[in-house]
């Protein structure tokens, strides 16, 4: 009896995400070995051997030499992340790449242009689209628990400032420089509603910017109206580097039933006229959505997933319309 083969699988990119929540995922996962690191910053590689006994490089180039490596997870900055993406794919090997996969349509471009056989091979993370909280809220939708006539309020904020971190304050702001929060955030929100609710929004209906001081290089509070299939219209608002903060949630009501997602927990709470209804996972929910995520991934590298969940063209859809609605937003504050 032949011996499965474990998939050799690199980690580009030791950032925040990377190190915080990729890396413990891939120590995690029993199928899968990870075959090396890779990081411009020396700093960052010291701090991935704390974890790992995994060789650490420097470069991409490093990685795709070593005829070992099956795949390779995207741990690195939307700015930087389609030209990697091209360079993995055009080898044969597999690809996770971190959402968003580009700061605009216009960066992405070359990834829509992807042959159809190295398309196949590249898994977006939007990560959160696996967490057993959506499945259980798109039930509630779909069994008509909140009844018709639904009004969806996303607040996404995060990225807190806190005086105390001045060096994280400063990271968000070099992001800021590329986009509108609802262009980093608005990958997995967007990704969410057209998973809820059975497609893209239909029509943007309105758009809007705020920005708290003066010196920032983009609008740091924005937000959107828009309507999705069935008539449902969703007030999406995003908001970053402030030192307090509204409660990041979603709540979703109609004419029966008024649904709550906790946007850190995703615990979710149902109330009709019956009562109230409280679903809580055990699970951190960055441990549980990496893991699923990882598995799917592990699934298509193997050849048990014959297409990537989700893949470019969700990435893209959901990239599109965070464009578009900062694009609106811009012109808003002009």
């Amino acid at each position: 009896m032949s011996v499965p083969h474990t998939p050799s699988v690199a980690l580009v990119g030791l950032g925040e995400i990377g190190l915080g929540a990729h890396l413990p995922a891939l120590l995690r996962h029993q199928g899968i070995r990870l075959a090396a690191v890779v990081d411009p910053d020396p700093a960052r590689r010291a701090l991935a051997a704390e974890h790992t006994a995994a060789p650490a490089f420097e470069t991409l180039a490093d990685v795709l030499a070593d005829p070992v490596i099956d795949a390779v997870v995207l741990a690195t900055p939307p700015w930087v992340t389609p030209g990697l993406v091209g360079r993995v794919a055009a080898t044969g090997r597999f690809v996770l790449a971190e959402k968003p996969i580009a700061v605009s349509t216009a960066a992405a471009a070359p990834l829509a242009k992807l042959p159809a056989g190295q398309r196949k091979r590249v898994q977006v993370g939007l990560t959160y689209r696996h967490d057993p909280a959506l499945a259980v809220l798109r039930e509630w939708i779909e069994g008509g628990r909140l009844g018709s006539g639904l009004l969806v309020r996303a607040h996404i904020y995060d990225e807190r400032r806190d005086p105390a971190s001045p060096g994280h304050a400063s990271r968000i702001e070099a992001t800021l420089a590329h986009g509108m929060p609802v262009v980093h955030e608005g990958a997995h929100v967007f990704d969410w509603f057209a998973t809820l609710f059975g497609g893209p929004p239909e029509r943007l209906e309105d758009s809007w910017a705020v920005s708290t001081r003066p010196d920032l290089p983009a609008a740091n509070l924005c937000g959107a109206r828009l309507t999705y299939p069935g008539g449902v219209t969703v007030l999406a608002e995003f908001g970053w580097l402030t030192d307090a903060q509204p409660r990041c949630e979603i709540s979703i009501i109609g004419d029966r039933g008024h649904a709550e997602l906790d946007g850190f927990t995703f615990d979710l709470r149902l109330t009709t006229a019956d009562g109230t209804e409280c679903v809580v996972f055990d699970e951190n929910r960055t441990t549980r959505c990496f893991d699923l995520q990882l598995e799917r991934f592990a699934e298509l590298i193997t050849g048990a997933r014959a297409m990537p969940s989700p893949g470019l063209a969700d990435g893209l859809a959901a990239l599109e319309i965070s464009e578009r609605v900062a694009v609106l937003a811009a012109w808003s504050q002009a």
